[in-house]
């Protein structure tokens, strides 16, 4: 049995097939019915172990400066070391969303997104395969989405509001990441963002604000601060952190 059932023998990792040859030469390993040589197998199996990316999630309140610090970071990286996937584009439908006891909209809940599909999509990646999905464009008529294509790479950065308070998408995460700023800094970006970027009225960026976003961020999000590995303080810059970050990431890129 042993004679007959040597084989070129395959290997699958992702979207990656490796194959070695059993060559004329000892020492020779046997698993089950496989003739394995050593060097090339161990060599192999490096390579796979290698090959698996570092995954960092970035957390923060909103206006924290989340979107600005993975926008720099990006800036930092070549397209094939760096993939950056983004929560906001993992809205559920506006009819789909909760309501307040006024009847309002409040997108600044953990079931306001489609975690499963996020989920999904990250272990994708993971995986070497590539995602492609619609771009969430906050409720703007006007706007017209794009189509987002996630390229695998060695480092894949997510981010969002509840990318640690996610149980089934926090035990993925390699490295946690939390940006940090003071409420008053929070909510004059969140009025310059939401009034001036997005179009909302002042009176319904304060509501929100006092009635969904702060009570959000003390429940799901700022309990997680004293899980992070790196805690970034964006009150006045973010070269310190980013300097810190960019080096550590840096460490796991692979040759």
């Amino acid at each position: 049995m042993h004679s007959n059932c040597r084989r070129n023998v395959r290997f699958t990792f992702g979207s990656q097939k490796f194959q070695t040859r059993k060559p004329n030469f000892a020492p020779l390993f046997y698993f089950g019915c496989f003739d394995f040589p050593v060097k090339p197998v161990l060599k192999t199996l490096k390579t796979l172990v290698s090959m698996k990316p570092y995954v960092i999630g970035i957390c923060g309140g909103s206006g924290s400066g989340k979107t600005t610090f993975i926008k720099r970071l990006r800036e930092r990286f070549a397209t094939h070391e760096l993939c950056i996937v983004s929560q906001d584009d993992y809205y559920l439908p506006r009819h789909q969303q909760h309501k307040d006891h006024n009847d309002e909209y409040n997108f600044d809940l953990p079931k306001s997104f489609d975690k499963k599909k996020f989920r999904t999509d990250l272990k994708k990646l993971m995986q070497g395969e590539k995602v492609t999905i619609e771009e969430y464009t906050f409720n703007n008529p006007d706007a017209k989405p794009k189509m987002l294509v996630f390229e695998p790479a060695p480092i894949i950065v997510i981010e969002g509001l509840f990318v640690f308070h996610y149980k089934k998408i926090a035990p993925l995460l390699d490295l946690k990441v939390f940006i940090n700023a003071k409420e008053n800094l929070k909510v004059i970006r969140r009025i310059h963002r939401d009034q001036v970027e997005r179009g909302y009225p002042i009176e319904d960026v304060l509501y929100k604000y006092e009635h969904h976003v702060l009570p959000s961020f003390e429940r799901f999000i700022q309990p997680y601060k004293e899980e992070a590995d790196i805690v970034v303080n964006n009150n006045y810059d973010l070269e310190r952190g980013l300097s810190v970050v960019e080096g550590f990431l840096r460490s796991k890129l692979p040759g």
